[in-house]
């Protein structure tokens, strides 16, 4: 699985895992039957309306059948990412989202341009050329990606952790906290901590010795703790204990 590192704008840095090519097809697959259902109640309900009249020209009829799908594809990517937190409705069932880069919140722009390079990424060259940019760039871009500056991650890692695995790090009966402070904290903030303490320690490299870090010396600035001369992962794990004991 193809990995990236984006530095948030508070300047630390997650590893996220990259949508695969067949996540991002088959997320396009579930948008397209989406805006076809929405293509043809709109036809019917046009057909309604003008009682079928509008149907005997040959110029509205290419219109409609040419031009006005891709228009409502388009226009249904850019609302749905913009609404939803990047995520359309076929990237959320398959569990894949769209974020920058440089680690800021997609804008309207960017998901504009995402959205109209749909028509060369999939509809003019069906699909080839988008899949072919997915597939030989690092970052997993197609080439509304690289014009927005963006990329598609999973929502959930494979190795993701719930509030469950993290309140069985260790026994916690008569455990007496040692940083009240880390009510400041929220849950989200566990789970990133727990699953940058399982990086490190399944791949004990300078980079992740980098960021556990960077990370700690954040976070004890944020809670206004000294920051631990050695073991860092413990200082962590001591983190997450105080906060299940506080939080209960």
């Amino acid at each position: 699985m193809k990995t990236i590192d984006i530095r948030t704008t508070q300047n630390v840095v997650i590893e996220y895992e990259l949508a695969s090519a067949w996540e991002r097809v088959v997320g396009f697959i579930i948008d397209f039957i989406v805006v076809l259902a929405i293509y043809v109640i709109l036809m019917l309900l046009l057909a309604t309306i003008t009682s079928g009249n509008f149907f005997e020209s040959d110029m509205f009829i290419g219109v409609l059948l040419g031009i006005v799908p891709v228009a409502l594809f388009m226009l249904y990517q850019f609302l749905s990412e913009a609404i939803a937190d990047g995520q359309s409705w076929g990237k959320r069932a398959v569990g894949i989202r769209v974020v920058r880069l440089d680690g800021k919140e997609p804008g309207l722009t960017d998901f504009l341009l995402r959205a109209v390079l749909y028509l060369v990424d999939a509809f003019v060259t069906f699909g080839i050329l988008g899949l072919l940019f997915i597939v030989s760039s690092d970052k997993s871009q197609r080439l509304g990606d690289l014009t927005a500056n963006t990329t598609v991650i999973r929502s959930k890692p494979s190795n993701h952790f719930g509030l469950a695995e993290i309140l069985r790090i260790n026994t916690l009966e008569n455990y007496t906290p040692n940083f009240p402070e880390v009510r400041r904290l929220n849950e989200s903030d566990m789970l990133a901590i727990k699953q940058i303490i399982n990086r490190c320690q399944k791949h004990p490299n300078a980079a992740h010795r980098a960021i556990l870090n960077d990370l700690v010396t954040r976070l004890c600035a944020q809670l206004g703790v000294q920051v631990p001369p050695r073991d860092k992962l413990e200082f962590l794990k001591t983190l997450i204990r105080d906060y299940i004991v506080l939080t209960r």
